[in-house]
């Protein structure tokens, strides 16, 4: 929303949803986890069992690796609900944020703009959200009949209920900060807020708990290009264990995830969700050229490589600057108002999941 502009930003994303990397899991849970081990009592921020880097490789080591080691990914079926569930959650926290903190701060002067020029990369990170394309093959083959009528059904509902939290989630974050906006929408709360600090441990639970469905793509796409499509239990361990490894090792030198998501988005998602499958379709259906298929195909084909070449570009140019880990202007003491909100009014015990990818589970 703050880089496409607010009411350009809501069009992208229903247009993105319509037609339709690890990294930035482990981010989310080192930052939002490590603010919320700063509040229990007696623990000082400077702590080093309480640091992004600790929280990340600790997450990896206890949770996420187990959970990937997992060959068959109908078992995550509960995992990826209870995803779910923190995700609608998170909303409360949320929405009842927007109301509690809107009057206190102040809006950006290009807050209301239609567009803005760096809509392609918001394009990018819009995409990066909606992805699931990668996921298709091994989620068809764990449903127990699986049959393309209730595959159809099963992607179009998916869709529609993660643009759905995508819609009330954005704009209910940007209409609070505007042009304060973080990447991390929970680098925008105030530390001392004990409702959010609820929300970010649902938060990098969520995360934690829907890494492992990435690594099995992961896995299963490093097994096809050189196994053959098959790995021995040893194998299977090892691979499961060197991808975890790199991916912890990149996540502890990157701490901003903005970048992340928008290179994800331009280099990933792009290709993934408006290139690969236009480009398949046109190769080898049989349909006339003037075929309504086709005609979107030729026209998703071009947007995809736009998004994707100056997406990229925008994003290593106008790299934007990221605070993570410094309490935001309106936080500090001299605003009261703002540094003991989360009292006895609001009782919720939620949190926000980003994960499209588990509701489409």
């Amino acid at each position: 929303m703050k880089q496409a502009g607010f009411p350009l930003g809501i069009l992208l994303l229903f247009w993105v949803s319509y037609v339709t990397a690890m990294i930035s899991y482990n981010i989310i849970a080192g930052d939002t986890l490590s603010k919320v081990f700063q509040r229990i009592p007696g623990v000082e921020p400077e702590n080093l069992f309480i640091g992004r880097h600790f929280i990340i490789v600790l997450s990896t080591v206890t949770f996420t690796l187990p959970l990937s080691l997992y060959r068959n990914i109908a078992k995550l079926g509960k995992i990826s609900l209870i995803s779910t569930v923190l995700t609608t959650l998170i909303l409360g926290i949320v929405i009842t944020r927007i109301v509690s903190l809107d009057p206190n701060i102040p809006k950006t002067e290009d807050a209301w703009v239609f567009a803005k020029p760096s809509a392609i990369e918001a394009v990018g990170v819009m995409s990066f959200a909606f992805i699931c394309h990668h996921n298709c093959f091994l989620v068809y083959g764990s449903l127990e009949e699986p049959t393309v009528a209730k595959w159809s059904k099963i992607v179009h509902i998916s869709i529609l209920v993660s643009l759905f939290i995508c819609m009330l989630f954005a704009a209910c974050g940007y209409l609070t900060f505007t042009g304060f906006t973080q990447g991390d929408l929970f680098e925008n709360y105030c530390r001392s807020d004990d409702l959010v600090t609820v929300g970010r441990f649902s938060y990098g639970i969520s995360v934690i708990l829907t890494y492992p469905i990435e690594c099995f793509v992961t896995r299963e796409v490093i097994a096809n290009v050189f196994f053959g499509g098959n790995l021995s239990s040893a194998f299977h361990v090892v691979v499961t264990v060197v991808i975890v490894t790199v991916v912890t090792l990149l996540s502890l030198l990157v701490d901003c995830l903005g970048i992340v998501l928008e290179l994800s988005g331009a280099l990933c998602a792009a290709p993934l969700i408006f290139i690969i499958p236009s480009a398949c379709y046109l190769r080898l259906s049989e349909e006339p050229r003037t075929h309504s298929d086709k005609i979107m195909s030729c026209l998703m084909l071009p947007i995809g490589a736009v998004v994707m070449v100056f997406g990229f570009v925008m994003a290593i140019t106008n790299h934007q600057d990221c605070t993570h880990g410094q309490e935001m202007f309106y936080c500090f003491p001299d605003n009261l108002s703002l540094t003991n909100i989360s009292d006895s009014h609001f009782q919720l015990t939620t949190q926000l999941s980003i994960l499209n990818n588990s509701i489409f589970q």
